[in-house]
């Protein structure tokens, strides 16, 4: 199944363009990864996006709180999909940063967080240790290796901060993944 980005973000003329990036800018999680993520650099629109998302109480910090966060959501989603007989969660609806400098295991971790909840959440490394991550919202001397937005509006406004990140790399192949939809093996 092919990854699909929020309606907001689909219907915006930026939108293709950025589903064909997110699937094609990505390096592999670790080494023996079956997992591409998208690599992107800290703008000032991210970071703008991201404080507002942190304002307004749409990020959730570390793995283990957005592990059991999304635990709890995807019970919800499983009694939804029960009782309306059809499929939830086929859309991105929580976007992971992840800090560049973490160590193998945590970004195994993430792997293993990515393809239990398949196509609704989806990891961008940022191009940023987890000093600069952490106090980008946090303050001085606070770290994050992880950020989780966990709200519909957070997510897309993030994701387009992310538009037009790698357009001077579109020619270059840079396409270090397995084939298919660049994210999921």
């Amino acid at each position: 199944m092919a990854l699909r980005l929020p309606k907001t973000v689909e219907s915006d003329p930026r939108g293709s363009q950025l589903l064909r990036d997110l699937t094609t800018q990505s390096r592999l999680l670790w080494p023996k990864s079956a997992i591409g993520t998208p690599v992107a650099v800290l703008t000032a629109e991210l970071a703008a996006a991201l404080r507002n998302a942190y304002g307004a109480g749409q990020v959730v910090r570390g793995l283990e709180t957005a592990e059991r966060r999304l635990a709890a959501e995807e019970r919800g989603l499983q009694m939804a999909a029960k009782q309306a007989g059809t499929p939830r969660g086929v859309r991105i609806s929580r976007l992971l940063l992840l800090a560049n400098d973490g160590a193998e295991r945590f970004y195994r971790n993430i792997e293993t967080l990515l393809l239990r909840h398949g196509l609704r959440v989806l990891a961008v490394r940022l191009e940023l240790d987890e000093k600069g991550l952490g106090e980008l919202l946090f303050g001085p001397g606070h770290v994050a290796r992880l950020l989780m937005l966990e709200h519909k509006q957070a997510v897309a406004s993030v994701l387009l901060a992310l538009a037009g990140q790698w357009e001077a790399s579109r020619g270059s192949n840079t396409l270090r993944h397995p084939p298919g939809d660049g994210l999921r093996p």
